[in-house]
């Protein structure tokens, strides 16, 4: 087939130009005119209502695809890092009397189990080795050991507490908390952590119990649980409240 050259003409190019120009023009002046909107949009909990409502339906969308049989990756035991980096500080208090601490689980109200460590040690163990990510941006392999939330749920009959859409933990002090949805909790590879690498938590990685759930985000893996609940509607959540996404989920 012959070439055929097509000539375009100063008009033409002229013509394109201007259109160039107005729609980067009108594409600017959106820009600008969304901006301002936000800006001037109530907040909710920390988040403008728009993006709000855009994290609140995310979070619908993710837990209709929510599968526990979607498995987080595993690594072998070589893999996970000597030096076990610290996603924050928030409600570790190092004036902590960990002789006295007990886990509080509140069943309902006016059921309350005091538990301790070696009751928890009692259950069987499960070590997981994973890609722990945190939302500052960085992530590493690391190895802890503990106790299937799953497992714990069956061992103190809260079966019907754990179905009821959300459980929440708090630190002793409660100057941290995060509420989780049932599902995520009772994913197979979450656990209620004793050990990192073969050894009891350090004090700054929430000795003596924290909580370990590879399918979300570090902000969620509270460090030193001192209560576990349940609730059917959203359990306070710290980041949540300082404009974070309430699911945090990978």
């Amino acid at each position: 087939m012959p070439f055929t050259q097509q000539i375009v003409s100063t008009k033409q190019i002229r013509n394109k130009t201007i259109i160039s120009f107005i729609s980067f023009f009108l594409f600017i002046t959106g820009c600008v005119f969304i901006w301002k909107w936000l800006q001037k949009q109530p907040e909710n909990n920390g988040a403008l209502v728009p993006l709000r409502s855009v994290l609140n339906t995310n979070e619908k969308i993710f837990n209709a695809l929510f599968s526990s049989n979607r498995l987080t990756k595993t690594f072998a035991e070589k893999d996970a890092a000597k030096k076990v980096r610290v996603n924050g500080n928030l409600g570790i208090n190092y004036n902590f009397d960990a002789a006295k601490w007990k886990l509080q689980l509140i069943r309902k109200p006016g059921d309350t189990l005091y538990i301790s460590l070696d009751e928890i040690k009692a259950l069987p163990k499960t070590d997981i080795i994973f890609d722990f990510k945190c939302i500052e941006g960085w992530s590493q392999v690391t190895h802890w050991g503990g106790v299937k939330f799953s497992d714990f749920v069956k061992k103190y009959s809260l079966d019907e507490q754990s179905r009821i859409g959300y459980v929440g933990l708090h630190t002793p002090d409660n100057q941290y908390y995060v509420g989780i949805d049932s599902k995520s909790i009772l994913h197979p590879q979450t656990i209620l952590c004793y050990e990192m690498n073969g050894q009891p938590l350090p004090m700054n990685q929430g000795y003596p119990l924290r909580l370990i759930i590879p399918v979300k985000y570090g902000v969620k893996h509270l460090k030193r649980i001192g209560t576990i609940f349940f609730s059917a509607n959203r359990p306070p959540d710290y980041w949540y409240e300082q404009g974070y996404d309430y699911y945090c989920g990978l």
